[in-house]
């Protein structure tokens, strides 16, 4: 099998390539579990990373010959091959043990973690997150997650911060990011402009700005407008900024979120506005100026709404009077920090 892969590669042909390679992991699967020990486990992530490259390779080339772009039968078929890999490392009986030398009496279970990070990337690619949950608790639960190479966990806590982002769990999210970031390695600079992707639109909606220097210094500047919007209040410079890198976002699976930090931007403008009136009983027509002001003109039923959902919010405290059209503000700390801030 390993020689009709290489012969496949002769011709060029990427469909023919996956199969051959296919065939390949299908007979190193079996072949891995009738040895005893965790030798193999090298040989095996090699060729699941390689039959995970190969079925990407493949399905583009299909795609570009069909002129489609959906046609993803050669990744289905790749999981269910790794699967199996997953299945027959993680089943091992033999207990793990850390920093093992790899033996013939080892656990075949320190080769998970590698194998679990290449199906989060396929599930994501294919857009199965639910099966992602498939893995989560076989592996924490025996702390297999703790115990992979550097480079395992930080890669595991990478994608594992990206499915609390999308299921909310965002305070979740911002430690497995923090922790993927700070023990990437230091050279790794693609790496880390990978995970800040999300880490940062993750620290926007909690309240925690980033300097600019960090965004300079890792080529983020589709986050500079949504930064410096959020900062000064300037609610055009954030709507520019999040329509212009709207398709960006969109790919990443964060505009939503960066959608959501502009409830914070509202609050720092009507935060500029009670600083200039300087008075705790601020009319409605004075904050849909400002809105005039910086080119959005809005009417007071939205400045209502918008008003309301940040006193619901807590980004404000102070109520509403609908009667007169004012915001009565609270004398004591109207616009709380820690409500912002996300500890």
């Amino acid at each position: 099998a390993l020689l009709d892969t290489h012969a496949a590669i002769r011709t060029n042909d990427l469909a023919k390539v996956y199969e051959a390679q296919s065939s390949f992991h299908s007979a190193f699967n079996h072949t891995f579990g009738s040895y005893k020990g965790n030798w193999l486990i090298p040989a095996l992530h090699v060729v699941c990373r390689n039959t995970h490259k190969a079925a990407v390779l493949a399905d583009k080339a299909v795609n570009r010959i069909k002129n489609t772009r959906n046609d993803h039968a050669r990744l289905h078929s790749a999981v269910t091959l790794l699967q199996a890999s997953y299945s027959k490392t993680l089943n091992d009986r033999v207990d793990m043990r850390r920093n093992e030398p790899l033996s013939e009496d080892g656990s075949k279970k320190v080769g998970v973690l590698y194998i679990v990070n290449q199906l989060f990337s396929m599930y994501f690619e294919l857009n199965t997150l639910r099966l992602c949950k498939n893995l989560l608790k076989p592996v924490e639960s025996r702390g297999i997650h703790e115990s992979g190479s550097i480079g395992e966990m930080v890669t595991y806590r990478y994608y594992v911060g990206r499915l609390n982002m999308f299921e909310d769990q965002y305070d979740l999210a911002e430690k497995n990011f923090d922790y993927a970031l700070r023990h990437c390695h230091k050279s790794a600079s693609a790496n880390k402009k990978r995970i800040l992707n999300y880490l940062v639109p993750v620290k926007l909606l909690r309240g925690r700005l980033p300097t600019i220097k960090l965004l300079e210094k890792y080529s983020l500047n589709e986050f500079l407008p949504l930064l410096n919007g959020m900062r000064t209040g300037n609610l055009m410079e954030f709507s520019d900024g999040l329509m212009k890198n709207q398709d960006l976002f969109i790919r990443r699976g964060t505009y939503l979120l960066l959608e959501k930090c502009k409830m914070i931007c509202y609050r720092n403008l009507f935060k500029r506005v009670y600083k200039i009136i300087g008075k705790e009983q601020i009319r409605l027509e004075m904050i849909a100026r400002s809105f005039k002001w910086l080119g959005m003109p809005i009417d007071l039923d939205e400045v209502e709404c918008i008003l309301a959902n940040l006193i619901f919010k807590q980004y404000i405290r102070g109520y509403l009077s609908h009667a007169k059209r004012v915001l009565v503000l609270s004398k004591k700390d109207p616009f709380p920090t820690s409500k912002v801030i996300k500890s």
